[in-house]
């Protein structure tokens, strides 16, 4: 695995380059044809977790839709490339992906937040309890376990590293490693990496077995924030409004019965939920489980976690500036859920120390 920066960016620009194939449009095959337009949707899921749009069919949510599983994936920028490219009907992925695959012309719309950063729901940066890294400046030289690059887990490293001081070539030697999430844990005391990335249910479960300790989270950078967006095709969208309408709305009730229902009531049907679709998953981590993290009422965008991204990319030289408008990139359109969005981290929360 290379370790400049440049290399970094290079992956940050793959991310777009099959969008470019795509970027009049693409007509799936089989889910989106049809003159009456479809009620299934095509996705990918996550192993061992229950999703906001698997929690909303489950509820009932989704009316007469229904959800088809394609198999699972571990990357947002791969998920929402599926989308882009007519593989699957919605993909889900960190912002910054969404916005970097929109700036190299995938014709794509951010629909709905559907995961973020709140006291329970963080992403964690964990070493193991006698490491000796403390401090940004630690990390160089040092190996950073998180599940894809380009992504969430990348931008929160490198926002840490710049608001501890490092250089743009001390911040290149720190090297960010693709490790599968269910594999993280261990590799982390195996010491096969340095430090782990880990949220939700794997980062609980680690914490539980003892032994480790954060260096730092994404709620401690940037406070609570919806991080995260489905999007759908632009053609999708036009071909079929009312699936996503009812796709969309059922995805923001959902988010907003895990808030409201008890905690056990949650954990029960998210563990009916894996155990009724057979995909031979170990549901006992299903009980650390506390919150989708979502800032906003019914996942609604209110377009500031987008900028914040279109800024930072922008300031790093992925994308060029003016090349993405914030206006053309996401939607509410498709919500009835909700009502005003509360504010977001500003784009300073981002910048600051860069």
């Amino acid at each position: 695995m290379a370790t400049t920066a440049s290399t970094r960016r290079q992956f940050l620009t793959l991310l777009g380059l099959s969008a470019v194939a795509v970027s009049c449009g693409t007509t799936a095959t089989g889910a989106t044809s049809g003159k009456g337009g479809t009620k299934t949707l095509r996705y990918q899921g996550w192993a061992g977790q229950v999703t906001p749009p698997e929690l909303a069919e489950d509820l009932g949510y989704l009316e007469d839709g229904k959800l088809e599983w394609v198999g699972n994936t571990i990357s947002g920028p791969q998920d929402i490339q599926s989308a882009a490219t007519g593989q699957t009907d919605f993909g889900g992925a960190f912002n910054g992906a969404v916005v970097k695959l929109a700036a190299n012309n995938a014709p794509i719309k951010a629909v709905i937040s559907y995961y973020g950063s709140d006291e329970h729901a963080y992403n964690g940066y964990y070493v193991l309890e006698d490491s000796p890294i403390r401090s940004a400046r630690d990390l160089i030289g040092k190996k950073v376990g998180m599940n894809t690059l380009g992504a969430h887990s990348e931008a929160m490293l490198d926002i840490y590293l710049q608001r501890g001081g490092l250089s743009p070539a001390q911040i290149g030697r720190v090297e960010p490693l693709v490790v599968p999430p269910v594999n993280t844990e261990q590799s982390l005391r195996q010491q096969q990496i340095d430090v782990a990335v880990l949220g939700g249910i794997l980062r609980d479960k680690a914490l539980a077995a003892g032994g480790i300790r954060p260096l730092f989270t994404d709620h401690e950078l940037l406070g609570s924030f919806s991080a995260g967006t489905y999007v759908m095709t632009d053609r999708f969208l036009k071909q079929n409004p009312d699936t996503a309408r009812t796709f969309v709305t059922a995805v923001g009730r959902a988010i907003e019965w895990s808030r409201s229902a008890s905690h056990e009531e949650v954990i029960a049907r998210m563990t009916d939920i894996v155990k009724k679709r057979g995909r031979n998953e170990d549901t006992a981590p299903l009980k650390y489980w506390r919150s989708y993290g979502v800032a906003e009422t019914a996942g609604r965008i209110n377009g500031k976690e987008l900028q914040l991204w279109i800024d930072w990319l922008a300031e790093r030289g992925d994308i060029e500036k003016g090349r993405v408008a914030l206006s053309d990139l996401y939607t509410n359109e498709f919500n009835a859920g909700g009502g005003t969005a509360s504010a977001s981290p500003t784009p300073s929360a981002a910048k600051s120390g860069s």
